[in-house]
Order: structure tokens, then sequence, then C-alpha cells
């Protein structure tokens, strides 16, 4: 096969590169080059680029709807939450009312200090109050590595 011969200025360090690749591989620093200049070329190559992103592009976005249908879980249970607690509880005469901030002032801070503990653990209060009502964590620990697994696969 006849070669065509090529005189190339290109950067120190591209060349210091491109040595350490050539030393490594076993290969020529032309096959080097060649091959990169031939996917370069190739009208394949942007297509397959594209196809790379938009693959990319399209776990994203499954990622960012499951995210956001998470939120929408989680400003719905708030909501509900709210409205339940504001239906059932009773007004505070006015006589208690600095009684009542001061425990709420309280219970605030507990649940805070609660809340750094529990997050500090790395732990999920959704797994605690499964484990709570069904301690099989045999099973629970397979369909957690099972919705990982599909996660990463995604």
């Amino acid at each position: 096969m006849s070669q065509y011969r090529l005189n190339l200025f290109i950067p120190p360090e591209h060349a210091k590169r491109l040595d350490e690749l050539a030393a490594k591989k076993g290969v020529s620093k032309s096959s080097i080059v060649a091959a990169a200049l031939a996917s370069w070329l190739s009208p394949d190559a942007g297509d397959q680029r594209e196809a790379a992103i938009a693959k990319r592009l399209d776990r994203l976005s499954r990622q960012f709807e499951r995210l956001e249908r998470d939120q929408n879980i989680e400003i719905e249970t708030l909501a509900l939450f709210v409205r339940y607690f504001l239906t059932v509880s009773t007004p505070v005469p006015e006589a208690h009312q600095e009684a009542a901030r001061a425990q709420g002032k309280a219970r605030f801070e507990q649940f805070v200090e609660q809340l750094g503990r529990h997050l500090s653990r790395g732990r999920s209060l959704v797994r605690d109050v499964v484990e709570e009502l069904q301690p099989d964590t045999a099973r629970l620990d397979e369909a957690t590595a099972l919705a990982e697994a599909q996660e990463r696969a995604s």
C-alpha cells in the first residue's frame, strides 16, 4: 500500500502525548495520527458523537423527570399534611399562647436536631419505616440493589 508523506507542526505537549501513547500501545506515531485523521474525516464520526450526546441527554431528561415527579410528590405530601394538621388542631386559647409558642420552639429545635442526626446517618426515613413495619432486610436490600441497577442502566 503506498502512503503519502506529510510533515506536521504540532505543539510540544501534543508531541509528548503522542510519543507516550505510541510507546504505551507499542504502535507507530504514524498509525496513531492516521487513525485519528480517519476518525476525524469519517462521515459517521459526527453521527456517532451526535448519537452519544442524544443518548446522554435522554438519560438526563429521564433523571430530571424523576426528580420533578419526586418533588411534586413531596409538595403534595406536605400540602396534605398541613391541611390535615390545620383541620384537626384546635386553636390555642389566648391565655396559653405564650406557653404554646415556647413549647413549639422547643419542639422545633428538637425536630431540627433529630433531622440533623438522621441526615448524618445517611439513611432514608422511608427505609427506616419499611424496616420497622417489615424487618425482612434481605428483600429490601434486594429491591434497593435492583432499583439502583435500573437507575444506572437508564
